[in-house]
């Protein structure tokens, strides 16, 4: 089956780990970014792609050369325009793409510039292919300018920016360090959204929801750890399991990226098909379409092929992902009404008529 050909939404995309290899070498080049391990595009492409990093923190360390690259406002807009337009020939028709405005800082660059440098990007690439795509705000836990980023952001609102989101290492970072900047963000319009219960247990998704209001968590897998887990089936929830469930918190899945990073081994362990079964609300996400050599279509197909889910699954999961959004609403609720329902419920008659003459 094509699955390019059916509507996707991604909430869980991160600009700098979805740089195009050619252009990670031609930025260099044109900055005189010397970094890089190799200018071969396909032994780049090789070291970008951390499916053995087997830990979050060996995983993070590839981002140095993808933002090394991206310190001024036109590498930026490029990379933010490059993003959409891929994004877009792969079938999603809603995007929320984060990025962190104090990483493009190192050459002097004010926050506010990159945000706009993004922003325009996007814009570009939605006139141009008709995506629907916003940008999320991203703060790091490790370091202690998160109340910077907040205020940066929030001018934007509204603008094409429509969240706040907290990323890096989880273990010792508790998202409740960065309380004050999460109620900065949320009090002037922004969406939150709380990387969580990654590499962490449930005490980190607790925290970001608790404590700092989180709307969404990205991630969020480690939910399975306030529950039974057997044969593939959850049983036995704990409160916060099944505050997660029954609040509906929408959880930014990744699973290609979840088996690199080391959060579960091999897929078999992957909890997507079992959080789906029990209810949780969860999406379909690439989070780092370079360093896991992934794409949107590409993890549908995996929901499928991988965790027994049907098309009528990935139209509601799809559904569900833009109500989830923080974007204009008329907006997702057209492309829910206009676009996705539609294309699922034909791809399902499709399918059906298909097995039946065969």
């Amino acid at each position: 089956m094509d699955y390019t050909s059916l509507p996707k939404a991604i909430l869980h995309d991160h600009l700098d780990g979805g740089v195009r290899v050619a252009t990670v070498i031609e930025l260099a080049d044109g900055a005189g970014y010397t970094q890089l391990p190799t200018t071969d595009a396909a032994e780049l492409a090789k070291w970008f792609h951390q499916g053995r990093s087997g830990s979050l923190e060996l995983y993070l360390e590839a981002f140095e050369h993808t933002y090394g690259v991206m310190q001024n406002q036109d590498a930026i807009r490029r990379v933010a325009y490059e993003a959409g337009v891929d994004l877009a020939a792969d079938g999603v028709v809603y995007a929320e793409v984060r990025f962190g405005p104090s990483l493009h800082t190192l050459d002097g660059l004010k926050r506010e510039d990159a945000i706009e440098a993004v922003l325009d990007g996007f814009d570009s690439a939605s006139r141009e292919t008709g995506i629907v795509v916003y940008g999320i705000a991203t703060a790091l836990r490790q370091e202690t300018d998160s109340e910077e980023v907040a205020n940066a952001a929030i001018p934007f609102a509204g603008q094409g920016l429509v969240g706040f989101d907290l990323a890096g290492p989880e273990a010792g970072n508790p998202a409740d360090d960065h309380e004050p900047a999460c109620r900065l963000a949320s009090e002037h319009g922004l969406g939150l959204t709380i990387h969580a219960g990654e590499a962490d247990g449930p005490n980190s998704m607790w925290r970001a929801l608790a404590h700092c209001k989180a709307q969404r968590i990205g991630h969020g897998t480690r939910i399975v750890d306030d529950a039974t887990l057997l044969d593939g089936e959850l049983t036995n929830l704990g409160s916060l399991a099944r505050r997660v469930r029954d609040h509906r918190v929408p959880l930014e899945v990744s699973i290609t990226s979840n088996l690199h990073s080391g959060s579960f081994a091999p897929q078999i362990e992957h909890p997507f098909g079992a959080l789906y079964r029990a209810g949780f609300n969860v999406s379909i996400n690439t989070d780092n379409r370079l360093m896991s050599a992934t794409t949107a279509s590409s993890e549908y197909e995996l929901a499928i092929e991988g965790y027994g889910l049907t098309l009528t699954d990935l139209g509601s999961i799809t559904a569900n992902a833009i109500e989830a959004g923080f974007g204009d609403w008329p907006t997702r609720r057209r492309l829910i009404d206009e676009v996705v329902l539609p294309a699922y419920t034909s791809a399902v008659s499709n399918q059906s008529a298909t097995s039946e003459s065969t």
